[in-house]
């Protein structure tokens, strides 16, 4: 199932390069050295979500009422917590890992297998975390910005996560095949159909909505990987700060406080808080990822 998955993003990743082969940046930043070919691989992704995947949320929305796909969300959540919890104790968070067991056991058992979210009436915090997370904690660095197909947003050290991710979805291991296949498309559309009025907002927020969400995605990693305290960012020079004119004429983010402006506003009309306000897979707006967090 893993050697599956890598090889479908192997192949897509080289169709794309060749896609994006000529697509160059005059002046990439330190922190994204790929640049022309990660907005090529985010144009192929967010056509394919307003083509695909879009719709189909929407009839997903349209179809099911609120409390469904509260249950889905919820189920889907607490197997998560089992993966989020193991990444938490690696990390050495011994707190933070038990009450992730105390979430999967109070909603396994009084939340009828993680249909109602009993744990968090019990003020029991829900954690986000990875193994790119791990990696961050001990201090493997990020590495270049790199956008996956179909994934989305990423880095080198994340995408290398993605191998230890896959092994540790409780999903991979449900048989028959049929029963897993349902349970990744349900999944996909639950965690894309939560997103759209976020995704609304952003459109409307951000004048280049590539570099807000590469800077939104790398403010949430680090966000998660420092516990909630991340440094305040330090360039080396002034062309490091980023705030000249995209390639395509747009301002970077914080040219004029534009992109500043849209994520306090979509942090605001989300009710999520600024730091938080990507979503706990860590894909702000395209196709969701395949990973319980």
């Amino acid at each position: 199932m893993i050697t599956m998955r890598a090889t479908v993003v192997a192949v897509a990743v080289a169709a794309a390069m060749a896609l994006g082969a000529c697509a160059t940046v005059k002046t990439p930043s330190k922190q994204d050295p790929l640049e022309g070919f990660n907005r090529t691989m985010f144009e192929f992704n967010d056509t394919l979500d307003r083509v695909a995947m879009k719709p189909v949320a929407r009839a997903y929305n349209w179809a099911l009422p609120q409390f469904v796909r509260d249950r889905v969300s919820s189920f889907f959540s607490n197997i998560g917590d089992v993966y989020i919890a193991a990444n938490n104790l690696l990390q050495g968070k011994i707190t933070a890992g038990t009450e992730d067991i105390m979430r999967v056991a109070i909603n396994s058992t009084f939340g009828l297998g993680g249909l109602f979210d009993f744990a968090s009436q019990a003020r029991l915090p829900k954690h986000q975390s990875d193994f790119g997370v791990t990696l961050g904690h001990y201090g493997v660095p990020p590495g270049p910005y790199l956008v996956l197909p179909l994934l989305g947003p990423s880095t080198v050290r994340d995408a290398a996560g993605l191998l230890v991710d896959w092994q540790g979805d409780l999903t991979a291991y449900m048989r028959p095949i049929w029963l897993r296949t349902t349970l990744y498309g349900v999944r996909i559309v639950s965690t894309r159909a939560a997103l759209l009025g976020a995704t609304d907002l952003l459109s409307n927020a951000a004048l280049d909505k590539y570099s807000f969400v590469r800077n939104a995605h790398l403010q949430r990693r680090q966000y998660l990987i420092s516990d909630g305290n991340p440094p305040p960012p330090a360039y080396d020079d002034e062309s490091d700060a980023d705030t000249g004119p995209t390639n395509d004429g747009a301002p970077a983010p914080g040219a004029e406080g534009a992109p500043a402006a849209g994520a306090a506003r979509l942090a605001s009309e989300t009710h999520v808080p600024s730091q938080q306000m990507i979503p706990p897979g860590g894909r702000p707006y395209s196709i969701p990822n395949l990973r319980f967090r």
